[in-house]
């Protein structure tokens, strides 16, 4: 059983610079980190025993024979873009709930597919993550959705994003010291207040 942990983020400075239709004319860039709550993928090999070849469990449960028959666009998507043959069952687990404005489904999509190339006995850079997740959303399932949710879940971490008009992502490292991390974390509060939204409405 493979299992993926993908952190969720908060967005200090930028968002919006960060879609293709805003960075591929005027370059762009985000502040942004990563936190200590994440979303958990677990993958394994489904035994022929069962009626059905899929099994997907997320607020739903789905049990399928064929991949096109999956509802979950982000997951059909990638393992069509996989071509797995072996059966699957795949859990998904977070500790937020979805759509409150943290990057979870993003954080799904690269958690997916890291856990489906360990699967594969592979173990992929956090640019490919990245990329490769940005691809799905915004070409194979056509989301509106930006694009440092992606880079943010597969590099992890304090960082500051640049989006190049050519298309190019580039990510620096926040470098700053253990004390001034705590003043930050001491003067900064993250509450829940139940509204849910989805991002591309907003956009």
């Amino acid at each position: 059983m493979i299992i993926s942990k993908t952190p969720l983020r908060i967005s200090l400075f930028g968002g919006g610079t960060d879609y293709p239709a805003w960075y591929r004319e005027h370059g762009g860039a985000v502040l942004a980190s990563t936190i200590d709550k994440y979303c958990y993928i677990t993958c394994r090999n489904l035994p022929q025993f069962f009626p059905h070849k899929h099994r997907i469990v997320y607020s739903s449960v789905e049990t399928v024979n064929d991949v096109s028959e999956i509802k979950h666009p982000a997951i059909r998507a990638v393992l069509q873009s996989f071509g797995e043959e072996r059966g699957l069952e795949i859990h998904y687990d977070a500790d937020l709930p979805a759509k409150t404005g943290v990057g979870s489904s993003s954080s799904f999509t690269v958690g997916l597919l890291n856990a489906l190339y360990a699967y594969k006995g592979q173990m992929v850079s956090q640019h490919r993550l990245a990329t490769e997740s940005i691809h799905i959303e915004q070409d194979l399932i056509k989301e509106t959705v930006g694009s440092q949710d992606q880079t943010n879940a597969a590099y992890g971490g304090f960082n500051k994003i640049r989006f190049k008009q050519n298309g190019e992502i580039t990510v620096d490292p926040v470098t700053i010291s253990y004390e001034r991390i705590q003043t930050l974390d001491e003067n900064l509060m993250l509450f829940y207040t139940g509204i849910i939204r989805t991002a591309e409405k907003v956009a």
